[in-house]
């Protein structure tokens, strides 16, 4: 692996989920705290505007012993393909980092209100971006039938 590097978290997340359950992240209300140390309301002016916010996380909770390198089966199970970790979203990533595109309910100073972070409460947040459309995917995307049938409950 390459050196390592320091990243310093932003803030955190505050939520009702202290549990990493795979489904049902809609239903967790969330917002993430920034470190007032570090930033006042300033750094998040203007994010209101934006319906949706990408925040970029550490599954800080994820021992090394579970790092998955190579191929796995998502979620353990068998009836899907095994498949490579850089191929699933799984926690259990190289350098721990979770991603996920959040609807933003209201921003509150140095707090943020969102919908749909699949994070549980007191995970370091390293980034957050506003969702802009010319940032998606250009052209048509395609997924494996095994990813969908992940998603159905997912949120």
């Amino acid at each position: 692996m390459p050196d390592p590097f320091l990243m310093k978290p932003v803030g955190h997340v505050r939520c009702d989920r202290s549990e990493a359950i795979d489904d049902d992240w809609d239903s967790v209300p969330a917002r993430i705290e920034l470190d007032t140390a570090l930033f006042d309301a300033e750094a998040l002016m203007g994010l209101e505007t934006f319906s949706h916010a990408e925040v970029i996380f550490l599954f800080d909770q994820v021992p090394d012993a579970k790092i998955v390198t190579g191929a796995r089966y998502p979620r353990g199970n068998t009836d899907w393909p095994k498949i490579g970790i850089f191929a699933q979203r799984g926690k259990n990533r190289p350098n721990r980092l979770g991603a996920t595109i959040c609807e933003i309910l209201s921003v509150d100073g140095t707090v943020l209100h969102i919908k749909g972070l699949d994070a549980i409460d007191g995970t370091p947040v390293l980034d957050i971006k506003p969702v802009m459309s010319g940032f998606q995917p250009r052209g048509q995307m395609r997924e494996p039938g095994w990813a969908k049938e992940i998603m159905q409950t997912y949120w």
